[in-house]
C-alpha cells in the first residue's frame, strides 16, 4: 500500500463513502477520480467537516453521471485501464426559475440551500442571453482547486411565450422537495458549526445527492413538444430534471484528448470552446441518447428517445494574478457555456 492508498484509507473521507455506499464502490471512487492530500487530512472520527461531505457529494455525483452516459463511462474505464484518474473539475445542472415550481424553491434556490452549508459560494454570474439563462460558477470556499464546482443555470420563464409558460407550469408545478424537514435542520447545523457528528452526516449525504435527480412528475408529450419548440434546455429539464447535464474531466490538453477521441470514432464535439481570456478550453461528447416516458394525449405511457446527459473535457491554465499569487483559472465563459449547451440540443 503507498502513502497515498494509506492516507485515503485512514481519512474521514474514506470512512463515510463507506458507510454511505459500501467498501467496493467506496474503492472504486478513490480509484477512479483523483483526490488531493487536502481531502485526505481530515483522519476518521466523530465529526465530518463541511470540506469532506463536499467532496463525498460530488465523487457520487460523479459516478452517477458515468451511470448515465456510456460514452464517458467508457472513456474512464479506458483511463484507468491506462493508469491515469479522472480529475473532477465541474458539474454542470439545470434549474428553473417559474412562478411555480411545486414544493421546490424556485431556480437556483433550490440548489444555494444545500451548497452554501456544504462550504460553496457563488465565484461569478454568467448571464446567457441565447439560452434565456443566467449561470452561477458555485467554488468551495476551503480548497478551491481541489474540489469541483458547481455550475448552476437557472432558466428565465417569463421571457417565453404564454404557451410555453403554460407547459413549464405543468411540468414543474408537480415538483416535490426531496429534502425533509430533518435534512433541512442538519443542513442549518452544518451551515452555523461547518461539521456534522458521523452519523448525521452518513444520514444527509444520499439525501443531497437524491437532490439532483428529477423532482416532477412524468411530463406529457404535448408539454415536451411545445418546450422543445422553444427551449431545448427546458425540454431537457422536463425529462431529465435537475440531474448532472455533465460532469467534466481536467485534462491536460483538450485539443490532444479531443483529437484522440475523433480518431477513435468517439462522438466528440467538433469544435473546443475557448474563453476569452484563452486560459479556459472545453469539449464535450454529444449527449447519450436515452428513452423516457412520457403521457400520450390518451392519458397512456409512452415511451420516445430524447438526450440525456453528457461528459465534457477541459483544460485550464494557471496565470498570476494582480496580487502576484499563482493561481488555477477557475472562472467560466458564458460564450463557452452556450456552445457546450448545444451538446442536448443537437441531439434532439
Amino acid at each position: 500500500m503507498t502513502q497515498t492508498q494509506a492516507s485515503a484509507a485512514n481519512s474521514q473521507l474514506h470512512k463515510l463513502l463507506v458507510q454511505v455506499a459500501g467498501e467496493k464502490a467506496a474503492a472504486e471512487l478513490f480509484t477512479m477520480i483523483k483526490v488531493e492530500d487536502v481531502l485526505l487530512a481530515e483522519p476518521a472520527g466523530e465529526q465530518v467537516s463541511r470540506l469532506v461531505l463536499a467532496q463525498a457529494m460530488n465523487m457520487l455525483l460523479f459516478a452517477k453521471n458515468l451511470d448515465a452516459v456510456p460514452e464517458g463511462k467508457r472513456y474512464v474505464a479506458d483511463k484507468l485501464a491506462a493508469g491515469g484518474q479522472v480529475v473532477f473539475d465541474h458539474g454542470a445542472l439545470r434549474t428553473v426559475a417559474a412562478a411555480n415550481t411545486g414544493a421546490l424553491p424556485q431556480g437556483e434556490l433550490a440548489f444555494k440551500r444545500v451548497l452554501e452549508p456544504l462550504g460553496f459560494a457563488v465565484a461569478d454570474v454568467y448571464p446567457l442571453p441565447r439560452l434565456k439563462m443566467t449561470g452561477r460558477a458555485y467554488c468551495h470556499q476551503d480548497a478551491p482547486e481541489q474540489v469541483a464546482q458547481f455550475f448552476v443555470s437557472e432558466l428565465h420563464v417569463d421571457q417565453f411565450s404564454p404557451a410555453f409558460q403554460a407547459a413549464v407550469d405543468n411540468v414543474v408545478s408537480t415538483s416535490r422537495d426531496p429534502l425533509s424537514t430533518a435534512d433541512k435542520a442538519l443542513l442549518a447545523t452544518l451551515s452555523d458549526n461547518r461539521e456534522l457528528p458521523f452519523a448525521d452526516a452518513a444520514s444527509l449525504l444520499p439525501k443531497l445527492v437524491g437532490c439532483f435527480d428529477v423532482q416532477h412528475a412524468t411530463p406529457t408529450l404535448a408539454d415536451y413538444h411545445t418546450l422543445l419548440q422553444e427551449s431545448a434546455e427546458m425540454a431537457w429539464i422536463s425529462t431529465e430534471g435537475n440531474a448532472f447535464n455533465h460532469a467534466t474531466d481536467h485534462v491536460a490538453d483538450v485539443f490532444a484528448t479531443a483529437d484522440e477521441l475523433r480518431a477513435k470514432g468517439q462522438p466528440i464535439k467538433d469544435k473546443v470552446e475557448v474563453s476569452a481570456s484563452g486560459r479556459v478550453r472545453q469539449t464535450a461528447f454529444k449527449a447519450a441518447q436515452v428513452e423516457r416516458e412520457f403521457i400520450d394525449a390518451d392519458g397512456q405511457r409512452v415511451s420516445r428517445i430524447v438526450p440525456g446527459s453528457f461528459y465534457e473535457f477541459i483544460t485550464r491554465d494557471r496565470y498570476t494574478d494582480e496580487a502576484g499569487n499563482d493561481k488555477l483559472d477557475l472562472r467560466f465563459d458564458s460564450s463557452n457555456a452556450q456552445g457546450i449547451f448545444k451538446m442536448t440540443a443537437a441531439a434532439c
